[in-house]
Formats: C-alpha cells, structure tokens, sequence
C-alpha cells in the first residue's frame, strides 16, 4: 500500500511536479499510438508519470496494474471531489466539463457519494434486461436497413453512435428534441473543442427532460431517479442524468467499434467469430484489455501530498488512472484474456461502473446482428489508415469505414414495446 502521507507538506523538491517535461495528452500523436506513449512512460518514470491533460493542466497518470487496483480501493486519500483543484482552472479550460465537481457519485466522496450511488444504481436495476436486448434488436435492424443496399457504411457515424443514442434515450425516457441537444453538448465535451458550451448545452437539455418527466413520468431510469427515496433535486437530476448521458453513449459507442475493428481486422478474432468458434464476448474482453474505450479516467484528487512508490504526489492535483495502459502493465501480463474479466475497464472500488452488465448487453446484441446481417462486410481501408481522435480520456476511432455486398432490407422486429 502507499506510505501515509505526512501531516506537514513535503519539500517541494521531492514533490512530482517536472516543470516542461509533462507529456500531452491531447494531441494527435498521442492518440494515433497511445500505447507507445504509454511503454515510454513507463521506462522512463515507472508506475507513475507526469502528464498533461490539456495545455497548462498538470496530472499525474498511474501506468501500473497493482498501483491502480490500491488506489480506486483508497478513497480517503485519493477521494473523486475535485473542488479544491477546480478553484483555479479557468472556465474555458478544455477538459473542466468532464473533471469538474457535479452532484453525482462519480465527483463526491463519503455520504454524498453513497447517496447518489444509491438512486442511481436503483435507477438502472429496474431496466429489464430482456426488453433491453429487444430493443438494441429493433434499434439495429432499423439502422443496418439505412445502409445494407449501398454497400458500404461508417460504422461510427451510421451504425455505433446512433445505437448508443437512441437506446439510452430509450431507457431514460428522453424525447428527440430534448436527446438531440443533449448530444451535442456531450460530444464538445469529449472532443474539447467549445466544451464552455457543449457543457451549458448539455445543462439546458437535462433541466428540460427532469421536468418533462415530473410531469409525464413513465418506466424509464430518469422517473425511477425522480421517485426515489433520497428525493433528488431538480438541479441534482441534472447531474445524475449528465453521468448516465456521459456513461451511455461515447463509451458506449466505442466499445461497439473499437470492437468491430478488431473483429474486421485481426485474424485472430475476425475469422473465429464470424466461424462460431469464439464469441463476440471474448472479442469485447480484448478490447476491453487492450483499447478500453475510456482508456484514462476514474480521476481522484488527493487532499494532502501523498507517497505512492518512492513519489510524492501534490495535494489537489489530479491523478488518472491509465486503464489501456494498466491492462497491459507487463507485470501482470502473459496471461489468457479470453473469458479474463480482471481489466480495470469498468473500473474498481466504490467508483465502479454500476452498468457494466448493461454495456456488455448492448454492446454484444449491436454487433451480432451486424455480423449476422451481413456477414460478408470487411474493412474498405487498411487498419493503419483508420484515423483515432485526439483527448486524453477516450480510444476513439474517427470512423470506420466498411464494404459488404448489398443486401435488401431485413424484417423489423416487434419487441411489443413503445
């Protein structure tokens, strides 16, 4: 475990603060091969290195397995609160929208953690999981009919996005006005680019859809939120909603993808889950390893300096957890990964991912139906000129491009439901 941090603050020499020699996060060389990033990180620094998450926004990135797994189980000194550290950082700052303090679980620490942790994991346990798979059947069938008579699609745009979009706006309850503009707001915010914004866009839009649902409420996660026991306020809904938003649809997208991609292109996968011989789940657990579609993030603040293998790290400065690169940490390497569910994908400790479960359904119904519906479709360009979008959070393919001979339209079909 980490040494326990001193009462009096350490010399400011032996803190982890190496002035000019961060590594950038954002830029397009680090997204087109973040796991070299990530191995020279390592050689150079260990288990934790010095980064920078947007221009002038300092953190440190743990590279490590072990090192990773002790702190997400350590919430008292690397607690999710971000307020200390947010007093500083301009409003503008590209990356604030996804790191700053919210009344949700994932920025709260103690009590107030345990209570949304609560409603929100109330809110998603009433999803029946068979409707669920229905409705990613009907949502794809509908999509795949868009575009299986031309012969060639990007997936990202005409397949995984839309996927993602409309089922969650199905479980939340969310109208299509409403749905659309809280899309635009989330996708400034992952990209950073008017995240001021995207993030006030987003705002308006999940104000909109709480009342919208005191008003009509109806079987949905947002009126199981509303009618719980802890009596969330119109403004804490908001945020309860912006996590499930930010949970449901651009990492949910880019599991779907990112798995495709893997599928498409190495022969390891591609032929043996278009044969039967190994499942989509197996394919999903690779990824999940290797390309992880949140690959760094479950982001603590530590309230003091504290000694984490031989350094310190500052007071209120965030610490990200590198999940690509601590799947893959050598130290714990070797090892089968199919049917391994020992990633950090989904997190771990108080902070996990309490939709996991949900995200493999969706994710593994969207792509066989896909594969089943056309199951001659390839790749229309090589890997190595697919094209992966820069930020320091997300493994995000800019599209991914695919031919298949055309085909007619499928049947539809009825799940019985609205």
């Amino acid at each position: 475990m980490p040494d326990s941090a001193p009462a009096a603050p350490v010399p400011a020499t032996a803190q982890f603060d190496i002035a000019g020699s961060r590594i950038p996060m954002y830029s397009p060389e680090f997204a087109a091969d973040p796991h070299r990033a990530y191995r020279e990180m390592r050689d150079r620094y260990g288990a934790l290195a010095p980064v920078e998450l947007a221009p002038g926004v300092p953190a440190t990135l743990v590279l490590e397995y072990r090192t990773a797994v002790r702190i997400l189980n350590d919430p008292d000194r690397f607690p999710a609160d971000p307020r200390a550290w947010q007093e500083g950082v301009p409003a503008d700052c590209p990356v604030l929208p996804m790191m700053q303090w919210r009344p949700n679980a994932l920025r709260n620490a103690g009590g107030a953690h345990t209570r949304y942790r609560q409603a929100n994991t109330a809110g998603l346990s009433g999803i029946d999981r068979f409707g669920l798979q229905s409705t990613v059947e009907r949502t794809a069938v509908t999509l795949i009919n868009g575009f299986c008579a031309d012969g060639s699609a990007d997936l990202v745009r005409d397949y995984a996005f839309p996927l993602a979009f409309d089922v969650l706006n199905h479980l939340l309850g969310c109208p299509a006005g409403i749905a659309a503009q809280a899309a635009q707001g989330f996708r400034a915010i992952f990209e950073g680019v008017g995240a001021e914004n995207g993030n006030k866009l987003l705002v308006e839009a999940l104000a909109r859809l709480t009342a919208h649902k005191r008003a009509e409420p109806g079987d949905d996660v947002t009126t199981r939120l509303l009618r719980h026991p802890t009596e969330l306020t119109d403004g804490e809904m908001v945020h309860q909603l912006a996590t499930l938003y930010g949970a449901g649809i651009e990492p949910q997208q880019n599991l779907i993808v990112n798995t495709l991609l893997i599928i498409l292109s190495d022969d390891r996968f591609g032929g043996s889950v278009l044969g039967g011989s190994l499942a989509t789940r197996d394919a999903l657990d690779e990824v999940l390893f290797n390309d992880p579609p949140m690959a760094n993030f479950c982001i603590s603040y530590p309230r003091q300096p504290v000694l984490v293998e031989e350094t310190w790290l500052p007071a209120h400065q965030p610490v990200v957890i590198s999940m690509a690169a601590c799947n893959t940490d050598p130290a714990i390497g070797g090892g089968q990964i199919s049917g391994n569910r020992s990633h950090l994908a989904w997190g771990a400790g108080p902070h996990a991912c309490p939709a996991s479960p949900l995200a493999y359904l969706i994710a593994q119904e969207a792509i066989d139906q896909l594969l089943d519906a056309l199951p001659e479709i390839r790749l229309a360009v090589p890997p190595a000129e697919l094209s992966w979008r820069p930020g320091p959070f997300h493994r995000a393919l800019t599209a991914l491009p695919v031919a298949f001979t055309p085909s007619p339209p499928l049947p539809v079909p009825w799940t019985g439901r609205g």
